[in-house]
């Protein structure tokens, strides 16, 4: 199996605009190319989907075992002729100071050879000493070559390059010159996802024809080519319920478009049709049995969110009646009663009895853990007891939230609603800071889904017969 992992000294080293570009040059060269993301990430894979025209996938030790991640990796790169893994952070970088969840780690794990993009802005000789002290840092791990980012001119890049070429043995792969055009605008929680860039296909191909004209694309496939095949290993993964099929509403457009690819595909491996739902232009809910709000931007598009007065109460009735739901982050921003954003007020769909509040800098962010408190109301079925390993990433806050609300989790690390419970608990409604990923430790999409599943068939069902006297 071909495949290579793009890392980086640091962050912000332009490993995303060179991982997306290669993606899509050789996607134009007619390569299928399955793109992957380390960590949590949403934004860097709805890039990496849109250049690979196929949706990446998120691999994760914090929320998934090794064999777990393995099997990810292996059944969704079985069809492609390439795959691009891209880091988080720098190489060595993690939580755990034995980097057993570095980058350095998952490219171990996958036995795939490493691209380390360097950001040389303000460095000549001194490029050596870096690479020679990441390559040897951990031997276990097989640096492959370098991207030269930044560069700032052919005379820069000959000195970078003849530099390398002294003191080292690692291949320059590329030198990809200093072009503010190339650079993906960002915002408060990272980069302005695709789904919201005023013109992503444009800006991706310039990427493209960048990347293209400055990288030995030859040398970056036989490189990854040099991989060694990965036995799959055998992984229990999480059931489908089983039953008729139900139909789950899902609000994805420019406001709202934070969604695991691997969690929408388990919607449909549990009986589930995905109904689409704009929050910006539809304004009617249409016929569904369940609902799933997930993270984004509302805050970016408060006023239009709130104009769509239609659309929020179709939603708020449907709650109020018992519709099912589940909203994460943002979603949980639009079902509050107000959201506020400096000196920008406006009315959101009121189901919650709180109001939001934008703060300057993160109230919420890294991974947390989360322990049932008793009041999550979806079955159990046969899922694993213990911690539930998540993320959260949030620059709002709930104020003015009822005193008696119920919650589904206790927060063991993290911050969630109150810095002690996430997940309210209101009716049918589930609605958190955490995002949950479906695995094997946090079946979720089975749950919600069996959910669903049951309460739509106790509608339907005809009420008992009484016994004649």
């Amino acid at each position: 199996m071909a495949q290579l992992l793009v890392s980086a000294a640091h962050k912000s080293s332009g490993k995303t605009t060179v991982s997306v570009g290669l993606v899509a040059a050789l996607r134009g060269q007619g390569r299928r190319v399955q793109p992957f993301k380390k960590g949590p990430d949403y934004i860097d894979p709805l890039w990496l989907g849109r250049a690979a025209g196929r949706p990446c996938h998120n691999l994760d030790f914090h929320t998934q075992g090794p064999d777990e991640i393995r099997a990810t990796f292996a059944r969704h790169a079985a069809g492609a002729d390439l795959a691009v893994i891209e880091a988080n952070k720098g190489l060595h970088d993690g939580m755990d100071l034995e980097g057993g969840d570095s980058n350095a780690a998952l490219a171990r794990l996958l036995q795939a050879p490493v691209v380390l993009v360097i950001d040389t802005r303000g460095m000549t000789r001194g490029v050596a000493p870096l690479v020679l002290g990441f390559a040897a840092f951990d031997p276990r791990v097989r640096i492959g070559g370098v991207i030269l980012n930044q560069v700032g001119g052919s005379r820069h890049e000959g000195k970078l390059r003849a530099v390398l070429e002294r003191y080292t043995d690692i291949p320059v792969l590329g030198a990809v010159r200093r072009d503010p055009a190339l650079h993906i605008d960002e915002r408060h929680l990272g980069l302005i996802p695709s789904n919201e860039h005023a013109d992503t296909a444009r800006h991706i191909d310039l990427i493209r024809r960048r990347i293209l004209d400055q990288v030995d694309l030859e040398a970056v496939q036989a490189l990854a080519a040099s991989a060694p095949a990965i036995v799959p290993p055998h992984v229990e993964t999480p059931a489908a319920a089983a039953g008729e099929p139900v139909r789950i509403g899902v609000l994805r457009d420019a406001a709202f478009g934070f969604y695991y690819a691997g969690d929408l595909d388990a919607f449909a491996d549990c009986g589930a049709e995905l109904v689409f739902i704009d929050s910006l232009r539809d304004t009617r809910l249409p016929p569904v049995d369940g609902l799933f709000l997930g993270g984004g931007f509302p805050e970016t598009h408060m006023e239009t969110l709130a104009a769509n007065r239609e659309l929020m109460a179709d939603i708020r009735r449907a709650i109020e009646a018992g519709l099912p739901t589940y909203a994460e982050c943002g979603g949980l921003m639009y079902l509050a009663r107000s959201l506020h954003w400096g000196e920008r007020r406006c009315e959101m769909a009121g189901v919650i009895p709180g109001d939001v509040v934008m703060g300057e800098r993160p109230q919420g962010r890294g991974y947390t853990v989360l322990e049932e408190t008793g009041h999550l109301p979806w079955p159990r079925l046969d899922a694993p007891e213990g911690p539930v390993h998540a993320h959260e990433f949030h620059y709002s806050r709930m104020e003015n939230l009822a005193p008696d609300a119920t919650f589904a989790w206790r927060v063991l690390r993290g911050a969630g609603v109150d810095g002690r419970h996430d997940g309210i608990v209101y009716r049918n409604l589930v609605a958190g800071y955490a995002h949950l990923r479906h695995t094997r430790q946090c079946p979720w999409v089975r749950r919600f889904t069996g959910f669903v599943r049951a309460l739509r068939r106790s509608r339907s069902e005809p009420p008992s017969r009484q016994a004649g006297p």
